[in-house]
């Protein structure tokens, strides 16, 4: 079946288990304010999106805005709390999970999916659409170790953690590693339960960026993506869970690596590579149906595309 009859096959299924599914964070009334220049990733709403490619005459391509890119990426994943030492949801163990995430970083760099991000760069003058045009241009690099290290942090998470209390996770994670990097994303996880106030009924992940006395540092929030079910992801590809994880952690792949190739783009929002109206590459092809699964390394993975300036539409591929 074609991937985009079987994504709608699967809507009404993913909407009965968005109104099913115990969110960790279920009043969206009291929802934590975000501070400026913090990129949400919206939920999934039971409908799986057209993708949008430029009209003839009608250029909304990335641009840049003068600020940095990551030129050789890295990330760094915290476990923040104890929780994530024990534990299980929905037949799988917190091992399982972290073992889920942690592939999937060990192995996309180098990958196809990712080198969609290596025609932007930095160097160039605001407004930059094409960086093959100019001279002195500094390109995205797509390297095959991009995966830094995990750390798990058992300082208690709060039941509802605030961003401030996300950015201090992300500091405690920087400095279990001893060589700051501008070119590094440092993603906190929250165990399964406890999350901030928004997750799954507003909003998926995000990622933002913040003043250290090291320097900037580029930082995402990945909170546990199968307690919001289809509204962040389970299911979203693979409408049959496998032994591995496959559908039940659809989510991880499909918004950690939304919010990994954004932070590749525009490390420090939205200084980098944005449209006119303020989206990101991976914002601009969220829950379509051009998503599907990648292979790398062993396993598979759920993954959106990201825009390409170059073919001016969502990409699987660069």
């Amino acid at each position: 079946m074609h991937r985009s009859a079987r994504l709608a096959a699967l809507i009404a299924a993913l909407s009965m288990l968005a109104a099913s599914a115990g969110l960790a964070s279920a009043d969206s009334s009291s929802s934590a304010a975000l501070s400026p220049g913090t990129e949400v990733f919206p939920i999934f709403r039971g409908h799986v999106e057209e993708a949008r490619p430029n009209k003839p005459g009608r250029n909304n391509n990335l641009s840049t805005h003068g600020g940095a890119i990551q030129t050789s990426p890295k990330v760094y994943i915290s476990w923040w709390g104890n929780e994530w030492n024990s534990g299980s949801t929905g037949g799988y163990t917190s091992a399982q999970a972290k073992t889920y995430n942690i592939d999937f970083f060990s192995n996309v760099g180098g990958s196809a999916w990712n080198a969609v991000v290596t025609q932007y760069c930095q160097n160039v003058p605001s407004g930059t659409q094409n960086c093959a045009s100019v001279s002195g241009a500094v390109n995205i690099g797509n390297p095959a170790a991009q995966f830094g290290g995990a750390w798990t942090d058992t300082t208690a998470v709060p039941s509802n953690p605030t961003q401030s209390d996300i950015f201090a996770a992300a500091q405690r994670l920087r400095a279990q590693f001893p060589n700051y990097s501008a070119n590094a994303t440092y993603m906190v996880y929250t165990p399964h339960g406890k999350s901030m106030s928004g997750f799954g009924t507003q909003w998926c992940a995000w990622h933002s960026s913040g003043s250290t006395a090291n320097g900037p540092l580029a930082y995402a929030y990945i909170p546990y993506m199968p307690d919001a079910g289809a509204s962040c992801g389970a299911n979203f590809i693979n409408g049959v869970n496998n032994a591995y994880g496959n559908g039940y952690f659809d989510g991880f792949s499909v918004v950690a690596g939304h919010e990994y190739s954004e932070a590749e783009t525009d490390p420090f929002p939205s200084s980098g590579w944005v449209d006119r109206q303020g989206a990101e590459n991976a914002d601009k092809c969220a829950w379509t149906a051009l998503s599907g699964n990648i292979h790398l390394g062993s396993h598979d993975y759920a993954v959106q595309p990201t825009w390409s300036n170059a073919i001016g539409d969502c990409a699987m591929a660069g």
